[in-house]
């Protein structure tokens, strides 16, 4: 990378970190380091959600997922909307009305002091996971292509979130985010223009779409029903649903977001710009990784895109065999050349025939071309069994250091230092407030002034930081690190779901009843998802609010026999 690109990495961090620590320099009381100060306007509301939720998977997996599977994902978003309407409904004002510093207070003023603590370690046992895969997804990918110590870079992911966090609690949090959703957006609109512009003269927008789109990489809505098909309109609409309401309506990252609002109406304004935005933000993230296939078609691409991969397999027995395929793929880079030619004299000439025949042809060579992809990984975890072979995170990374021009490099990295530092910053903020407020204050030490527990808030800070980046060294890649963030929140939020909407909507349930509905159906779920299938995982969200609820009704009638 050159060195001036390392002048705008460092550069811009350097402003998002010294940012954070002067917005938030007032801070001095627990109350405020734990929830703010409560005066944040409803567009900081809005650019907070999002940037808490965007984080550096976003930027680096997602535009993976395009390029592989194209734009199906984005109808796992399609439910937000819906539940952000509902959450400004319903929940908001509860909140608002008890003046709560995380969500699960509200659950011993409803239930009992046991069902609040339960749901709170919930909350911190998944939550420190996907923390700590925040931190890991970046960390992994950059210390593979930089060559970068792994666990050096975990540690420098970390240590600057934990100082501006320290510095300002969950204040400095919204303040940074603020400007690192501004840099997120601004670079993630560049990316795309960028790749439109190296594709070839003769390629504009609409011809680099119709190409996409003959290998059935712009299907955007899939409406047939499978129980284990992980994206299509009905798990969007109806199992992603129940994920973002248990996501923003009872995870302290997102409801500590929102609670930090001037007033019940800038909050719930916040929310549904979120809801609003959300969905075009990701079909730009989907249409880059998109656009980087069309590039890939005219310009040669590895035939497997993690190159410190591709390095285990040199000496070893799989190398014969790896050559061969890369050669196959050079060949058939080579007929491509000649079938796109075709292909864009069509489009160009509106000859349709010619247009169909090129883009079969089209379909035929990226369907040889993927089973040697295949193949590959396969070469990759045989030659090294240790290693991951999935490249598909690496797909992004790869595009940018090998075809954008110096000074961009170092902002498009930026951009996903951003995105790894905001979604980890609400993280530890929330870990914090709710080991504090939920479990220290309320069950340890309750009789303490302010100074104590102020100086405890950011002791937790610190700690937190700590444990989840050595948390991250232990992960693995999954199959795609935006998937693993989903699938390890919906082991979880379907069960945290189901008691809060059996505290809103079923109001004969009392405490012991709830509490043991959710004990059952979690060892269901974890039963489910390790011991039968994964793929299912955003029905498991609906699932588990719908066996809390189900459960409780049925144990409160017999403990009332009783």
């Amino acid at each position: 990378m050159h060195i001036i690109d390392w002048f705008v990495l460092v550069g811009t961090l350097a402003i998002v970190v010294a940012y954070g620590i002067w917005k938030s320099r007032n801070i001095a009381t627990s109350e405020n380091f734990l929830a703010g100060k409560r005066d944040l306007p409803w567009w900081t509301i809005g650019l907070s959600i999002m940037a808490t939720q965007a984080s550096a998977i976003t930027f680096l997996s997602t535009p993976g997922q395009g390029f592989s599977d194209g734009m199906q994902f984005v109808q796992y978003y399609f439910g937000l909307p819906i539940a952000m309407v509902f959450l400004s409904i319903f929940v908001l004002p509860v909140y608002y009305r008890l003046r709560v510093t995380t969500a699960y207070e509200y659950l011993e003023q409803r239930f009992d002091l046991r069902m609040r603590t339960l749901t709170a370690l919930l909350f911190l046992l998944q939550r420190g996971m996907a923390a700590a895969i925040s931190i890991y997804a970046p960390s992994i990918i950059l210390s593979a292509v930089f060559g970068w110590n792994l666990a050096l870079t975990n540690f420098l992911m970390a240590v600057f979130v934990v100082i501006y966090t320290t510095s300002g609690g969950s204040s400095a949090v919204s303040r940074t985010q603020e400007l690192q959703m501004t840099i997120m957006l601004c670079g993630l609109v560049l990316a795309f223009f960028l790749v439109l512009y190296k594709l070839p003269p003769q390629v504009g927008l609409s011809e680099a779409w119709q190409i996409a789109g003959a290998t059935g990489k712009t299907q955007v809505l899939d409406w047939t029903f499978h129980w284990e098909d992980r994206y299509n309109v009905w798990s969007g609409i109806l199992g992603a649903t129940f994920l973002f309401l248990s996501y923003f309506g009872t995870d302290q990252s997102q409801v500590g977001r929102y609670l930090s609002g001037k007033s019940l109406r800038e909050s719930r304004i916040g929310l549904i710009f979120n809801g609003l935005i959300k969905v075009p933000m990701q079909f730009l993230v989907l249409s880059v990784g998109v656009m980087v296939f069309v590039f890939y078609q005219f310009n040669q691409s590895p035939l497997h895109f993690n190159q410190a991969n591709r390095a285990k397999v040199t000496g070893t027995p799989q190398e014969a065999a790896f050559e061969r395929l890369e050669a196959r793929a050079d060949s058939l880079f080579q007929q491509k050349q000649v079938v796109l030619s075709d292909l864009t004299a069509g489009l160009n000439a509106t000859n349709e025939a010619l247009s169909e025949k090129a883009k079969q042809e089209l379909r035929n060579i990226e369907q040889e071309r993927a089973g040697l992809r295949e193949q590959a990984a396969q070469l990759v975890k045989e030659a090294s069994p240790l290693s991951d072979p999935n490249d598909k995170d690496f797909i992004f990374i790869s595009f940018i250091l090998k075809h954008i021009p110096t000074g961009l490099v170092g902002l498009m990295l930026a951009m996903i230092f951003c995105g790894a530092w905001s979604t980890t910053a609400s993280e530890i903020s929330a870990l914090t407030a709710t080991s504090v407020s939920d479990i220290y204050r309320r069950s340890f030490v309750p009789d303490r002034d302010d100074n104590h527990y102020f100086r405890v808030s950011k002791i937790a800070t610190v700690l937190w930081g700590a444990i989840i980046t050595v948390f991250a060294i232990y992960f693995d890649l999954f199959d795609n690190l935006i998937q693993a963030v989903n699938m390890i929140g919906s082991i979880f939020y379907g069960t945290i779901l189901g008691i809060f909407f059996t505290a809103f909507f079923l109001k004969r349930v009392g405490g012991r009843a709830v509490f043991w509905a959710a004990v059952l159906t979690q060892a269901i779920i974890l039963w489910l998802f390790f011991g039968v299938s994964k793929d299912p995982f955003l029905w498991y969200n609906p699932l588990g609010c719908g066996l809390v609820m189900g459960l409780s009704l049925i144990f409160e009638q017999v403990l009332r026999r009783r």
